[in-house]
Formats: C-alpha cells, structure tokens, sequence
C-alpha cells in the first residue's frame, strides 16, 4: 500500500523534490498538497519577465493540471494550512480539508519583509514575491504615474524594470551607498546604476525612508533628509523571512527557519522542510539552485536512500534584458586577498575575481558573462589556479595562454559543473538525459532537464552540450541567430517586439542591436510578418521586406514571366470565371494554362508589366488573388460532399467555401493549406494538409501537421466537433496560435513538433477561454488583412514595380 506523502506549499523546491521522487520510485506515495495560491506550480523565477510584458502566466508554469493528473496527486488550491497535528500525524487547512500523512514535507517558502513605517498598510503597498503581487503592480500600472521601489537588490532592480516596461516612471530608493552591495563590489554596481539609469529608471541611494504618505491610498513616501517624492505605488523589496510560524506551532524545532538535519529532516523525523523556510547548518537559501540540490537529496531519502546535502555555494544574475550580470562568492577585500581586474570602459566590460592561495574566492562579471559557470566550477572545487594565474581573467578560452576553441573549453568541464543556475542542472544531467531519451532539439532538452527553460543565459552552453553530446544529429536551426545581422533567434526577437512594443523595423533594429543598418534577406521577411501578425492594425507592410513572388503578388518562373492564380473558393467555379479566364488568355497571349493541385486555374508566362491589366480583367469578373505566392492561406481544397456524392456525411463544399471566404488574407509563417472532405474516403486528400477536416457522422474530424511536400506525413488528429460553427472556431483558433508562435518559415508541422501536439490540443480543444481568445484576435487582425492585393495595385499602389526599366541604345549613348 502506497505510503501518504503530504506537502505544505507547492512552490519551484517540492515541485523539483517531487519529479525525483516520481522518477525514482513511481507509485510508492500517494502524494496530496495544499498551495496557499489559487493555482498550479510556476517558475518564481520568472516573475520579472511576466511583470515586464515579457512573458505570461502561462509560459511560466512547470506542472499544469494534467501533470498532477498524471502522477495521481491531489492538489488542493487555495488551501492554507493551519494545524499541524503531529500526534495524530495530520494536516489541517482553512478551508477544513484534514489529511493524514505517514511522511510531511514542510515547504512554506518565505515571508516578505515590509518596513514598519508610518502608512506602510496603505493601499497600494506591495511586496514582491507570488504572481499575486505581480498582478496588483500591472493593475496600477495601466494607469501609468509613477513606482517607487523601496530596496535595489537583485528582486528590487528586476521589479523596477518591470514597471518601467509597463510605462511607469520608477524611481529606485536604497539605505546603501551602492545597490545590489551583497552581490557587487563598487564598479559594477556603479555600471549597473549607469544602466538602469539610461533605461529611465532613477535611482537613489543612502536613502532612508521615513514614512509613506496618502490617506486611503499610496500617494508617495518622505524620505529621512525631507526629500517627498510622489507616487502611486509603493514596492517593498528589502528581504525576506523564512515562513517558519506552522513548524514553530507544531513544537518542531524553529531557529530563524525550520531546523533541518543533512537529510532535510526536521527534529520530527517523520516531518522534512525543503526550500527558502527551512535552515540548513545555520543557513537559509533564498536562490533556487541550493533548493533544487536539497530536494533532490530528499527524494532520495523519502525513497529509503541516504544521500547528504552539505550547503551550497550560489551565485546571481540579473533578468533584466540587455544587461549582463554575474557575482558569485566572496569578494571583499582583505589583507591576504589579491584581485585580477579587467576593464573595457568603451565595451562596457568589468571583470573582477578574488584570490586567496591560489583559489577563487569570489568573481564579479559586468557585460561579459560567458564565464561565469566556469569561475564558478573553479571556486567551488577550490581549484588551484597558478598554472593559469596570468591568463585566468580573459576566461575558459584562455586557460594555459593558448586559446581553445570554445566546444573544447566546454567538453573539459566535469559533469557535476553547473550549467544551469536558475534550475540548478548540471552537465552530466543534461547529456545524460539527451542520450537516455534520445533528445534532438533545445525545447526537448529544456522540457526534461528544465535547462534553459528560464532566464535563458545558459542557452548557449546547453547548445554545446547538444552539439557535443549528438555530433551530426544536433540540427540547431532552431536556436541559431536569425541571420548574422543579430545575435538573437526567431523566438526572443519575437518575444521582444511584444515586451518592449516595437512597431517598425528600424525601431526593432535599434532596439534590439541589429549589426547592419538594414538588415538582410533573411531577417528583413521575418521582421516584416511578426510585426503584421503582432500589430495588425498599426504596422503599415513593408513591400520591400517580402520576397519577390509577395512583393509583386505573383509567382516568378524560370523566364522571368510571372504566373497568376484567381482565387476560386473552395475549388469551386461558373461559367462566367472561366469565360473571364479565356478572354484574359487571348487578349495577353498566356502561353500555358494549367489546373493547380489546389482546384484552381493557373495563368503562366505573364510579363510583368502586364500584370496590373490582367489583374484588373480578372477583377471585373469578381476574382481575387489566390495568393499562390503568400506565406499565408493559400487554397482550401475540398470534395463535392453531401450534396452531391452519396458518401457524403457533411456539405464539404461548403464549409471548404466558408473556411476559405473566412480566412483568405491572412498571413502565416509559412503556407497553409487545407482541405474538407466530405467523408473518410478523403477525396479531398485533408489527412495530408497542414489543416484538414473529415466529414464524419457525427460532425468534423480536425486533422493538423501534415505534409506532402519534401516531407510527406500524414496528419494528427487535433479531435472531434459537432457543428459547423465549431469546425470554423476551433481552426481559426489553431491557425491564430500557429501565427503567433511559430517562426517565420516555419512549417505547421515543424511548428508543431517542436511545440507539442499534446499542448495544442490541450489549448484548442481544451481550453475554450483561451481557443476563444485566440479566435478573437485573428479575427480582429482580419480587418486588416482582407484587402485584395490585386486590386490595391490595379488602382495604382506600388505601380513603379511593375514599369520595365529603360533599355539604354549603347551605340546612341557612346555619340
């Protein structure tokens, strides 16, 4: 009979403690939890990103719903636990819920401090530690007016970015001389202030403050010196105490946190603590990495192991994007201390390690970071550094005077060296799972290991190890730099257009560092569409940034001549669109007139200057583009279904017609295709699309991620819906999804391999507030998308495209 495990508190720590307990010994708890919060585990983590627009809730959280599910845990939410009984070996919530347990895990997490001044329980006051509090910042926030941020450490800077991102005006006050003064020495905290400063945010230091003015609400605070300073929130960010007041209850030993043993066992040893409320050697850990160490060594007890934690030595880095931030250790000065400093004021480069007998006792890093984890590995083996003393500052690369090449410097590190900070994961983990579960990609490696997954400084390491780990069967295109103009992939350039609201390309080019002053090719395409996807109704199309074929809105052959494609919807024609078609045929002498695969007409072998006049013929006859050449819906191909055939279950037809008259317009990161069959014989070849529908009798069968193209697979199904109604919502929903996470030239089914087709079905066909919302936005961007391109330009939008350039007599030109 499986043994009752019963966790207080379901924060970063037991979620790690429970993953290795379910890996190591599946089914031998039942396991129940009681969160405080009204929802699942998130990243904490990332609370700054969500704060500064950066992310979501969503992309936040590490168990949903169906992963307690899965691994039979009951989870009860907003639930506080208010007694615990350790004679009856129970545990008693607020809301009445009482459990027994053989084993208790206490992981309470900690409590922020709030300075008692005068008018600090005004409204408008807010600490700073649970999506709960990031969620009453923004709420004031959109009302802009001004954050005063009390406190500039590691949360107190992040929170300040934040609201600055939201459009706020912050100003930062601190009681030290220099911020961030228990993670930097003087010069890079004097970098950082100059940093934060040209991002806007002002910051005050040696500030003490008195007392936080308003009546019913925060209006500002007065500082020691008399200095007011206005606002309209108030931030606390001056530290944090463990949450130890249910274990001191309960008659479990309590120091400033709850006591816990080498095995995280409390002075009951049926009860453990793990995470930021439980002291361990004297020491209570605030960073997650020495938490995630600590439950892994519970896990291991919990399953009969006898694994130690021996304390941790942490470092920190700063999430506030564009700034590069690394401290690890001890770096105070001292008699029997020495410092090796490398500046690069025109860089904006500070690099600081201090030595004690030939080891690293602490290292600062500003604007370069590269080296962190490797200074890091170094002082925590208390590694001798002589033979490397005068190249050990230029990094990892350097070691011995020789440069290495960076895959080598990489391979050389042990696999216990932490690559991963925010999630504590180390490198043997990291290769170890690539290789056991056959891991091929960044987002695979991210979702079973949890590297990378959360600030994202350590991508670049995790790709080495890939690529060291698979040789030739690493692909990195999808972590690679767009183009060599930026540093950035597809995802973070996408990610901040949104976060920082850039809404032209030479504003994402500033912004975000562009190497050339125009861009390429490569980039100037994708930066074109995720602006169009993102602002449908502010950014104005760059013709210029689209590739020939969409920039003139008509396919280029082998000759030079274009072909041209009517849009016939749903495959479906009359007797006037085809008289149209041929007087068009004769009157500009298209040599080649070819039925698509599409179940349309396509017109091959027209100059380019006569574009505009055919397309204003076809127009007279009610044509529209058929966008053949688009990174959009391209065609909806369908069979003659019910009213015709007698296998027919649905008008396939019709809502071919309905889906294709709905959608035409839109872009997408790559063409779509879809197809409507009217019953499972699939005459319409739907099982190949990257959407398609099987008329069934009992509704529509959605199919997603197929190809038949250089790839050939057949779809997935995405599930099952009654009406027609239905049908429409739930794939324009899948198409909005696919247009605002997938990468510019990205597939449907890439775009799905790589997301998961498990998580699409969840947020189409199991969500219908968020399958709503999705629907929603493509239809607002629709307003903006269906405008004929043809007819645009037969009235004369970009009507220098299509003018043959001169041709010059050289004969005549050289008299």
């Amino acid at each position: 009979m499986a043994e009752k495990l019963v966790i207080i508190g379901n924060g970063m720590a037991p979620g790690r403690m429970l993953e290795e307990l379910f890996e190591k010994a599946p089914g031998h708890f039942d396991v129940t939890i009681f969160n405080a919060e009204p929802r699942v585990n998130y990243d904490r983590i990332m609370l700054s990103p969500v704060l500064s627009g950066e992310k979501s809730y969503d992309d936040i959280v590490i168990h949903n719903d169906d992963w307690y599910a899965a691994h039979g845990v009951t989870l009860h939410k907003g639930a506080r636990v208010t007694g615990i009984d350790r004679h009856a070996k129970t545990v008693t919530s607020a809301n009445g819920i009482t459990v027994a347990y053989d084993k208790l895990v206490i992981a309470t997490g900690s409590l922020p401090f709030i300075i008692p001044v005068p008018g600090h329980q005004l409204p408008g006051v807010l600490p700073y530690r649970d999506l709960d509090d990031v969620d009453a910042m923004l709420r004031i926030a959109e009302r802009k007016g001004r954050a005063i941020v009390i406190g500039a450490g590691l949360l107190g800077l992040e929170a300040a970015y934040g609201l600055k991102r939201q459009g706020m005006d912050v100003t930062v006050v601190h009681l030290m001389p220099t911020i961030m003064e228990r993670q930097l020495d003087p010069a890079a905290a004097y970098l950082l202030e100059k940093a934060l400063t040209e991002r806007g945010i002002e910051i005050i230091t040696k500030a003490n403050t008195k007392q936080i003015l308003g009546t019913e609400k925060v209006e500002g605070i007065e500082l020691e010196d008399g200095r007011v300073i206005s606002g309209d929130m108030v931030i606390m960010a001056v530290g944090i105490r463990p949450a130890s007041s249910l274990a001191k209850e309960a008659g479990i030993a309590v120091n400033r946190g709850i006591v816990v043993d080498d095995g995280m066992m409390t002075s009951d040893p049926n009860v453990f603590a793990l995470g930021e409320c439980a002291e361990h050697r004297g020491t209570c850990y605030g960073l997650v990495a020495p938490l995630y160490e600590a439950a892994r060594v519970l896990a291991d007890r919990l399953t009969g192991g006898s694994a130690e934690y021996h304390g941790s030595v942490v470092n920190t880095k700063l999430k506030v994007t564009g700034i590069n931030l690394f401290s690890a250790g001890d770096f105070a000065e001292a008699p029997d201390r020495e410092e090796i400093v490398l500046r690069d004021a025109s860089a904006g480069i500070y690099k600081r390690l201090v030595l004690k007998d030939n080891k690293i006792l602490g290292a600062v890093l500003y604007g370069e970071t590269g080296d962190g984890s490797w200074f890091f590995d170094l002082m925590k083996r208390g590694t001798d550094i002589s033979e490397m003393r005068d190249t050990l500052i230029f990094g990892q690369s350097y070691q011995g005077g020789t440069p290495l090449d960076p895959m080598a410097a990489v391979a050389a590190l042990p696999d216990d060296a932490e690559i991963c900070g925010c999630n504590g994961v180390c490198k043997g983990k990291i290769t170890t799972t690539i290789s056991s579960k056959g891991l091929t990609s960044l987002d695979d490696v991210r979702a079973h290991t949890k590297a990378s997954a959360s600030c994202g400084s350590c991508t670049g390491l995790v790709e080495q190890l890939m690529v060291l780990t698979l040789g030739d069967g690493y692909n990195p295109a999808a972590v690679t730099p767009m183009c060599s103009c930026t540093e950035l992939g597809h995802d973070d350039v996408r990610r901040l257009i949104k976060a920082k609201g850039l809404k032209t390309i030479p504003a994402v080019m500033q912004e975000l560092e562009w190497k050339t002053s125009c861009g390429c090719a490569k980039c100037r395409p994708a930066l074109n569409y995720y602006l169009v996807a993102d602002w449908p109704d502010e950014y104005a199309d760059d013709y210029q940034s689209r590739f020939i074929n969409e920039r003139v809105h008509a396919n280029i052959q082998k000759d030079g001549t274009y072909s041209v494609v009517p849009r016939m919807w749903g495959g479906v024609t009359n007797a006037a669109e085809l008289r149209a078609i041929a007087d068009v045929v004769d009157k500009f002498e298209i040599p080649m007139v070819k039925v698509t695969g599409g179940q349309r007409i396509d017109l091959l072998g027209i100059e380019k200057e006569d574009l505009p006049a055919v397309w204003a013929d076809l127009g007279k006859a009610g044509f529209v583009s058929g966008q053949a050449y688009a990174k959009g819906l391209r065609t909806v191909k369908t069979c003659v279904g019910s009213d015709w055939c007698r296998f027919g279950t649905q008008d396939s037809t019709g809502l071919g017609i309905r889906i294709e008259k709905f959608m035409w317009g839109s872009w997408t990161p790559a063409k779509l295709k879809l197809a409507v069959s009217g019953c499972p014989r699939n005459c319409a070849e739907a099982t190949c699309k990257d959407i398609g529908v099987i008329c069934v009798d009992s509704g529509f069968e959605i199919h997603f991620a197929g190809a038949a193209g250089l790839d050939i697979k057949g779809t997935d199904v995405l599930g099952l819906v009654k009406t027609e109604d239905e049908a429409l919502e739930h794939i324009v929903a899948l198409t909005q999804m696919y247009r605002e996470q997938g990468r510019y030239l990205e597939r449907i089914y890439k775009w799905a391999k790589r997301i998961g087709h498990d998580e699409i079905r969840r947020q189409i066909m199991g969500d219908a507030d968020k399958r709503r919302a999705y629907y929603d936005r493509f239809v607002f961007s629709q307003k903006f998308a269906q405008v004929d391109p043809w007819s645009e330009r037969v009235s004369g939008k970009d009507k220098h495209e299509f003018k043959p350039m001169a041709t010059i007599n050289y004969n005549q030109a050289a008299e």
